[in-house]
This record gives structure tokens, C-alpha cells and sequence, in this order.
């Protein structure tokens, strides 16, 4: 089952005084691109954040937000008693004011209110990881319904290579007897008399040339590995190894064609499998 690399996952925690956000997307990328976005006060934890997500997303560029917003009294922020009595002392012996007003005038001034560095409690910090794994459940889930649309476009497109190939295979029924026709009658119009058994030796020689068994048969092998492949794991390089052979038989075909209904057909071919190229870009 295959899974695209574009997704996304949101997971939301309710504290007593803050609510956390932590939110998971990605673009394609041939490797692992990871970003992280968190408050300072978090970063102590970004090591084991970002080894959790590297395990579980694989491959893409990843783009990880942790952010908070206070819902409750900042306890964090406290009250600098020293530097505010100086403040109304200061501001009492240059003018006069009374306490209640210097004491509102010496608030707004620096200093006046001091911050301690926040601590992750262990409790808070176990949210955040099972927040995480929540973010990351859905993200995954949303990889995987993308996929399926993948997967669905995919089977369409190479059951449109497999009819077109059972149409070329029609068409090359009679084509060889007619590239065999036209180059006899050829070899009558310049009426001179040739060895019928060296004739026949360069014409069976020259057939071979335009021959493309093999690469009907090489091809359907391909369509059937690329489907079974895609069944039974998610692996876009895998399936891009695939689709290049697929390519490599397309336009074997298209150079011994010989013929302008199997060219048309080659054409028709090129133009789906470019089209699966492009979306095997977004397979993880």
C-alpha cells in the first residue's frame, strides 16, 4: 500500500493555564528534510522530539510546529519588590506624587516585574510526546487516504499502457509481413536477379532489427511487477526504478516501430507513463 508524502496532522493539548498546538506537514523531498518550530523554553526536548518524528514520517520535508497559548495567569513573571520601592522613593523626592500613583508609574518601568526561566514539568512533557504521537497518528492517516488516490490514479494509467500494448500487439500481427512485403516488392522493382538465399538471409536478418517480442514481453512483466509492488509496500524510489524500465521497453518499441499506428501508440504510452512519473514524485 502505498502512501503519499504530502500530509498533514494537528494535535491540540488543554493545560490548566495554556493550551499547546503541535502541528506535522510535509512536501515531497528524495530525503528527510525536518524543520522544527517550538518556544525556547522547549528546545532542552528538541533532540528527542525530533528523533520520535524522524521514525515515523521516513522520508519528506517536514515541517514541525510546537506553539503555546496562555489561557491562565502568568506565574512565570514575578514581582521585583527591591527595584520598585527605589522606583517610588525616587519618584517622591522629584515631585509630588502620591503612593498609589508612583506605585503605577514605577509598574511600567524596566525591571520593575522579573522572569524566571521556565521548567518543562515531567507531566507536561508527557502530554507533549503523546501529543506527538496523536499528531503523527493522524498525519500518517492522512498519508495513507492520499495514497489511495495515488494508487487508484496508477492502476488506471497502467491499465491504460496494458490495453495499448494488447493494441500494439494487434497491429504487429501483420506489420512484419508488410515491411517484408514492401522490401520485396523493392528488390522486383530494381529487376535485377539476386541470390534468393543470401536475399533471405538479410531479409530474416533485417526483420530481427524491427522485431519487438522481447520488449513485449518485458513490458507487460514491468506493469505487473509496478502494480505488485505497489500492493505491498509504499516505496516511491522503488516504483521510479520501475517506471524507468518501463520507459526503457516504451521506447525500444518506438525505435523498431517501422510503422505509424505503432508509433501513435508508443506516443499514447510516453504520455501516461510521463504522467505517472510525475506523481510517483509525491509517493513516499
Amino acid at each position: 500500500m502505498i502512501k503519499s508524502m504530502t500530509a498533514y496532522g494537528k494535535c491540540t493539548i488543554q493545560l490548566a493555564d495554556k493550551k499547546i498546538n503541535i502541528e506535522i506537514r510535509s512536501l515531497n523531498s528524495k530525503g528527510l528534510d525536518l524543520n522544527m518550530r517550538a518556544p525556547s523554553a522547549y528546545k532542552a526536548h528538541e533532540l528527542s522530539f525530533r528523533k520520535k518524528i524522524a521514525s515515523a514520517v521516513e522520508r519528506g520535508k517536514i515541517d514541525f510546529s510546537l506553539y503555546i497559548e496562555k489561557t491562565g495567569v502568568d506565574t512565570i513573571s514575578q514581582i521585583n519588590t527591591p527595584v520598585i520601592q527605589a522606583y517610588i522613593e525616587e519618584l517622591k523626592n522629584i515631585t509630588n506624587i502620591s503612593g498609589e500613583k508612583a506605585l503605577e508609574i514605577a509598574m511600567r518601568l524596566p525591571e520593575s516585574l522579573s522572569s524566571s526561566k521556565e521548567e518543562i514539568e515531567a507531566d507536561e512533557l508527557n502530554q507533549i510526546n503523546s501529543g506527538i504521537d496523536q499528531a503523527l497518528e493522524a498525519f500518517n492517516t492522512f498519508r495513507e487516504e492520499e495514497g489511495a488516490a495515488l494508487a487508484e490514479d496508477f492502476n488506471q494509467r497502467i491499465a491504460s499502457i496494458k490495453s495499448l500494448l494488447d493494441e500494439a500487439t494487434e497491429i504487429d500481427v501483420n506489420r512484419l509481413a508488410g515491411i517484408r512485403t514492401r522490401l520485396e516488392k523493392a528488390v522486383a522493382d530494381l529487376k535485377e536477379n539476386v541470390d534468393q538465399n543470401r536475399f533471405e538471409q538479410e531479409l530474416i536478418f533485417y526483420l530481427e532489427k524491427y522485431d519487438i517480442t522481447e520488449e513485449k514481453v518485458r513490458l507487460s512483466n514491468h506493469l505487473d511487477y509496478f502494480i505488485q509492488t505497489m500492493k505491498a509496500e509504499s516505496t516511491g524510489k522503488k516504483l521510479g526504478f520501475i517506471a524507468q524500465e518501463i520507459g526503457r521497453e516504451i521506447n525500444t518499441m518506438g525505435s523498431k516501430a517501422n510503422d505509424a499506428s505503432l508509433q501513435k501508440i508508443v506516443v499514447q504510452m510516453k504520455d501516461e507513463l510521463e504522467k505517472i512519473k510525475e506523481q510517483l514524485l509525491n509517493v513516499l
